[in-house]
């Protein structure tokens, strides 16, 4: 789904429970500025915090941030180090924000692959922020759609079982259902997503919530992440609003 303008104007029956971004365009807008690359990580961070009190606003319960990708691992070293002291120090600020706002944080993704002071972080972050009720983000770090699905099948089998652990694990995976697996994603218990916006001109999902997509609606749009403003999620939201999802029927 492209984004383009129209006259209409946005209302409150209608609106996407869970609101899921591709936050694409960090280094393409400072080069386009002739800045350095780190600086457009510094103006995307930015964005996050107003489009959480917007989707508060508008009473959106659930937004997922894809802020690194498990394959942003092989980007150069020094961009690499520089988004994990990005996520400790200017993510750790914003927590006290996030709390004072009745926010949940949750963080998702394969953590493993961080440093422990980071895993550490974000479980006090998570803990600190988990009986918050007026939204949920989840901000996805080494986050991708296939690690997510392998992670949750081995929650549920072995290949180094044998006997009885075996015959049990097949069980298990015999009378799994679609609501079962869903309960060992890192957004269980969450609904799906209702509407997926990727800025930054590219139109493909990169690996991003395979399973949580199913009936999403696309939103595709040229505008880089770091100029992604309040203005921009309200024209997704009146796009998503023409749309008429039958769910297959």
């Amino acid at each position: 789904m492209k984004s383009h303008a129209d006259n209409r104007k946005l209302t409150t029956d209608n609106l996407p429970k869970h609101v899921a971004f591709i936050m694409d365009g960090n280094r393409r807008w400072a080069r386009k500025k002739g800045l350095d690359v780190f600086l457009g990580h510094d103006e995307g961070e930015e964005r996050i915090e107003p489009l959480i009190d917007y989707a508060i606003e508008k009473g959106i319960p659930y937004l997922t941030f894809w802020a690194f990708s498990t394959e942003n691992w092989k980007r150069d070293q020094k961009e690499v180090e520089f988004l994990l002291n990005l996520f400790r120090n200017d993510l750790a600020k914003r927590v006290d924000s996030f709390h004072q706002k009745n926010v949940r944080l949750n963080v998702i993704g394969n953590l493993a692959m961080f440093p422990k002071d980071i895993q550490k972080r974000t479980q006090e972050w998570m803990e600190r922020t988990k009986n918050n009720t007026k939204i949920t983000v989840n901000v996805a770090l080494s986050y991708g759609g296939r690690d997510e699905i392998i992670r949750a099948i081995k929650k549920i089998t072995s290949y180094e079982l044998s006997g009885e652990a075996r015959s049990r694990s097949a069980r298990r995976i015999t009378n799994l259902t679609s609501e079962k697996f869903s309960k060992l994603l890192d957004t269980a218990g969450q609904p799906d997503v209702d509407l997926l916006i990727r800025t930054g001109g590219e139109q493909r999902l990169s690996g991003f919530l395979l399973w949580q997509l199913e009936y999403a609606e696309l939103y595709f749009t040229e505008t880089l992440w770091p100029d992604f403003t309040q203005e921009e999620f309200e024209k997704a939201l009146i796009e998503f609003q023409k749309r008429q999802r039958r769910f297959g029927k």
